[in-house]
């Protein structure tokens, strides 16, 4: 079998390593052949990197490091006369401060002109970037400029509006320069995770294509069915043995697991870090929460009202909604499709339609909320337990438990608890221990807050608010004529399971919960 490229993002490391390599080098002679500017933006860990660094190469001409690929015959043509390149990465840069951000542009622009021995006299970032282009357009022909995570230095100052507009003004001069020396510019293509219209440097860059939403190359990163079976199938093979299942169950658990992610609607895709470490590994496992969380999403998060992840399912937006707003105003959906945790279910005209790609997904995100949202510890035992209690029909046990983490949880971030937010909580502790509960279960009178179902029973909870503790008495008793006058449970009793049905009061004056089972 051949070796993974597990954080191999450079083309030349993996192919002189014999590493795995996924074809991917049609779709880039597409770009390459079809036109100049190019913008794509993709959710973390998607191969973005991999795909400037093979850009790269086939500019330059490697056509050794092509052998067997797509794009060999035109690399080895291209190699007669290789083009100059500029690669810049973005995320390499201090952005602490928008002095921190000069200072290393400023650096990693000189670096680039020592590698083609030229001397830079501007003394700003702007005046820099377009004479190292100029001179080494002068020196080599026109130039191929490669930008990876253009949008670091914005995202990371989510929450500071003052930094996020010097950093905007920054960078917006800098790209700014791509289009001034456009007579000099063979080839540009920039990638990032966002793309907001209105943080100005797209007003600056209105000459590149957008392919992020296209269907033409909606696959251009990412592991189609197709590509994992087949450049995979030593690999399945491998990890069935070892996992003591069949290969095609493999396929089925690696499907529901990390498939799903989509930008065009139509074409499925598998995130190429989570299946290269389920390889490496052969467990089924959140390689995308290990990886750790994109920090402006978290700092969002924190910032704005929460809400149960359920309600991002299925939810429809326009198809425009990843740059209709100014980065600070911007929805939640918004952020969680370009961060990667939504993704495109189905695409109707001007509407597009959004989703969990997948369970590692779903997973990840309930974990960033417990742990960097509402921190609280131990939420895999925590929810467990609660599991445990009410597959026993222990209700009160199931109200101590909640109580335990609700105790955990800093309480002057979240100024605005209600009832909604006690019920979001402890649904989320339970999915965070890959349990599975619903919410907001549609009856014929109404809807149930929150239902769990097991074999031989079905727990329905209703939960209130009382801003005080004088409230809790009739909270409990309102709770109670509600199930019992909308009839959450009758839809259950044909089934002939048992039926627990309960009220959970919240009060937030103690910061506690009382149940009683009806």
């Amino acid at each position: 079998m051949q070796e993974l490229p597990i954080g191999i993002q450079s083309f030349e490391a993996l192919r002189r390593n014999n590493m795995l390599y996924v074809d991917k080098t049609d779709r880039l002679l597409e770009l390459v052949t079809e036109g100049r500017r190019y913008f794509l933006s993709r959710p973390r860990r998607f191969g973005k990197s991999l795909t400037l660094s093979t850009l790269e190469a086939m500019f330059k001409g490697k056509f050794n490091l092509f052998d067997g690929l797509k794009a060999y015959q035109w690399v080895q043509e291209q190699s007669k006369s290789p083009a100059p390149v500029l690669r810049l990465d973005i995320s390499l840069c201090e952005c602490d401060t928008v002095d921190l951000l000069r200072q290393s542009l400023t650096e990693m622009l000189s670096r680039a002109a020592r590698r083609f021995d030229i001397v830079l006299h501007s003394q700003t970032v702007s005046g820099m970037f377009a004479d190292l282009i100029e001179e080494v357009y002068k020196a080599h022909g026109s130039v191929v400029v490669l930008i990876d995570e253009y949008d670091r230095p914005i995202l990371d100052s989510i929450g500071d509006l003052e930094k996020a507009e010097q950093m905007r003004s920054l960078l917006r001069s800098f790209y700014t320069v791509l289009k001034g020396c456009d007579e000099y510019l063979r080839f540009v293509m920039l990638t990032g995770i966002s793309k907001f219209s209105k943080v100005g440097v797209f007003s600056a860059l209105n000459n590149l294509h957008d392919i992020s939403l296209t269907e033409k190359y909606s696959d251009i990163v990412g592991y189609t069915q197709s590509e994992l079976e087949s450049y995979f199938k030593e690999h399945i093979n491998f990890t069935a043995d070892k996992l003591k299942i069949s290969s095609s169950e493999i396929i089925e658990k690696l499907r529901d697991y990390y498939d799903g992610f989509s930008f065009d609607g139509k074409v499925r895709l598998y995130n190429p870090f989570s299946i290269l470490n389920f390889f490496s590994d052969g467990r089924f496992e959140n390689y995308w929460y290990i990886s750790g969380s994109p920090t402006f999403i978290v700092k969002y998060m924190k910032k704005n009202t929460i809400r149960d992840p359920e309600e991002y399912r299925h939810i429809t937006v326009a198809s425009d909604f990843t740059d209709a707003h100014e980065i600070e105003k911007s929805t939640p959906e918004s952020f969680l499709y370009q961060s990667g945790y939504l993704t495109i279910e189905k695409w109707a005209g001007d509407e597009i339609t959004l989703d969990y790609p997948n369970q590692e997904v779903i997973k990840s995100l309930l974990r960033m909320y417990l742990d960097e949202v509402y921190k609280v510890k131990h939420y895999i035992t925590l929810g467990t337990q609660i599991w445990n209690a009410l597959s026993a029909g222990n209700i009160n046990d199931v109200a101590e438990l909640y109580n335990t983490a609700i105790s955990e949880v800093p309480y002057e971030d979240f100024a605005d608890r209600n009832e909604f937010w006690y019920r979001s909580l402890f649904l989320m502790l339970l999915r965070g221990a890959g349990v599975i509960a619903y919410a907001e279960v549609h009856t014929f009178q109404g809807r149930s807050d929150a239902v769990i179902q097991f074999d031989t029973k079905i727990i329905v909870l209703e939960f209130k608010f009382a801003a005080h503790m004088s409230e809790v008495d009739k909270k409990l008793i309102e709770g109670t004529q509600q199930i019992q006058a909308r009839g959450y449970a009758d839809s259950y009793d044909a089934e002939g399971r048992k039926i627990i049905c309960a009220v959970v009061v919240a009060d937030d004056e103690t910061r506690q919960v009382t149940a009683r089972v009806l």
